[in-house]
């Protein structure tokens, strides 16, 4: 892992657009000037479950996955975040330790604040605050809506669903090398790995997509769009 110390021009920092719109350039410059970023390769923990919140995080480059780990060492997937998703914000004012472990699935690098200065700012600024809250309802809601949607589907449904989320909005490309094993998207998804198999091999023989390897490219988007909307 390596450990970068970069500042930024705080006019242009695209974290302004997120939660500092309503923070000062003299203010934000804090921030630019102290904030630190981690480097982590695939399959590094970014965040380990039980770990002292200190600091505040967010994804700048790749992707990671949030989840819980049990006692028999199963594990569930919360959700993925992508560049400048906040994989800290769902505990950082409700705990003191992290209720889940955050992984990276790609090569990452996280940003890191001091979670100190930001708590300070919370404070002294009521609209950043209000930024700060709007952002942390968004987070919530998405996972609750992702969650309702996968367990309203049948096990084919599930399956396009995910495969639609990776092409749509992660990648933006119908043809992509999917981040995650079989393992981990069942885990995602509330499946046996053996379905996510199963089910991916019988899209294949339907020419529904294709699969090379970790690659995969949507054939019929028409028939997998259906699936996920009516299966």
């Amino acid at each position: 892992m390596q450990i970068q110390n970069n500042t930024c021009e705080c006019k242009e920092c695209i974290v302004r657009s997120l939660i500092f719109e309503h923070v000062s350039t003299m203010e934000l410059g804090t921030f630019c000037t102290t904030k630190r970023e981690e480097n982590y390769r695939k399959g590094q923990v970014v965040i380990q479950q039980g770990a002292p919140i200190t600091e505040f995080i967010y994804v700048k480059d790749g992707l990671v996955k949030l989840y819980t780990q049990s006692g028999q060492g199963r594990n569930q997937i919360i959700s993925l975040a992508r560049p400048y998703d906040f994989i800290s914000l769902l505990t950082i004012f409700s705990d003191k330790h992290y209720q889940y472990s955050v992984s990276a699935i790609e090569d990452t690098t996280v940003c890191i604040i001091d979670l100190v200065r930001l708590k300070e700012l919370v404070r002294e600024n009521g609209n950043f605050a209000l930024d700060l809250l709007e952002r942390m309802s968004r987070t919530a809601d998405n996972i609750i809506r992702n969650y309702n949607d996968i367990n309203r589907k049948n096990l084919r449904g599930r399956i396009a669903y995910i495969l639609l989320n990776f092409a749509d909005t992660i990648y933006l490309n119908d043809r992509f090398e999917l981040p995650v094993s079989r393992k981990e998207i069942a885990e995602l998804i509330g499946m046996t790995t053996e379905n996510v198999i199963r089910i991916l091999s019988e899209f294949r023989k339907e020419g529904i997509i294709r699969i090379n390897g970790k690659e995969i490219e949507i054939a019929d988007k028409t028939k997998l769009q259906f699936l996920s909307e009516h299966a």
